[in-house]
């Protein structure tokens, strides 16, 4: 299946495929740029995997290729986050052990990409065309990731772009500076805090009525929370109960007889 992408004279046209993985194409194993970025991942999945919201037909991962054919060259790039909503079940494809997807050819489009900012060249920006093209172009004129995300890490700018008019087009936060995502019926914003030793600014997810969703970590908080309420409202009740009980004895009442009413 090919798609071909004309903007004007000046421009090269592209001829998009979807084709399969070359046996004999070797994926990149680039080392990951930052050690926060694995673990920035990792924490985006756990509060959905929590949360109940990641289902079998679900592609998330992260550094995970995604592939295209342009003019009959192969292209992959992956993402430091992505999630497709829907993959072919009857592709034969295990995603969980393999690098790479191609879209359309074994499930959607991805709706969101993440990129966390590196301190290399800027390539989360690159609008390059030509062979091999930059992710920019790659995500916007090939792809069209409906959502582009890239996330300054160490700043804690959250850059929220969104498809409109074949374009990526910076959108604003909502006054509580959370981006809402259709795709997903979730918000991302950003969070600042302290997990796995790494203290600084998280990329969080909240449901559509303002609540944060909550990591392993926090959950088990919130539970020993919750107990230790419970257990001093257990307490309270057992402490007016024996006020009750000195009360009713010093009217010369005996308690049992109204307890066991």
């Amino acid at each position: 299946m090919a798609t071909q992408i004309g903007e004007g004279k000046s421009l090269t046209e592209l001829v998009i495929s979807w084709e399969a993985l070359p046996e004999n194409f070797q994926l990149e194993d680039e080392p990951v740029e930052n050690t926060s970025q694995p673990i920035l991942a990792g924490a985006l999945r756990e509060s959905l995997e929590l949360a109940g919201f990641i289902q079998p037909q679900m592609l998330i991962a992260s550094n995970f290729a995604l592939c295209a054919t342009l003019n009959g060259q192969f292209i992959a790039k992956a993402p430091d986050w992505v999630y497709v909503p829907t993959v072919n079940q009857n592709s034969g494809q295990n995603f969980g052990e393999c690098k790479s997807y191609t879209p359309n050819l074994e499930g959607d489009i991805p709706t969101i990409v993440m990129e966390f900012l590196s301190d290399s060249d800027g390539g989360e920006y690159s609008v390059k065309r030509t062979y091999p093209p930059g992710k920019w172009f790659f995500y916007e004129q090939i792809l069209k990731v409906p959502v582009y995300v890239i996330f300054d890490q160490n700043g804690g700018l959250l850059e929220f772009y969104q498809l409109e008019n074949k374009r990526y087009e910076l959108q604003q936060p909502n006054s509580d500076g959370l981006h809402w995502i259709d795709s997903m019926s979730l918000f991302l914003g950003t969070w600042q805090g302290t997990k796995e030793a790494r203290t600084g600014y998280w990329l969080r997810w909240w449901d559509e009525s303002g609540n944060l969703l909550p990591w392993a970590v926090e959950r088990v908080e919130q539970e020993r929370e919750r107990a230790e309420q419970e257990h001093q409202r257990a307490e309270q009740e057992r402490q007016q109960k024996e006020k009750l009980i000195a009360y009713l004895q010093s009217q010369g009442i005996d308690p049992n007889t109204l307890l066991s009413e």
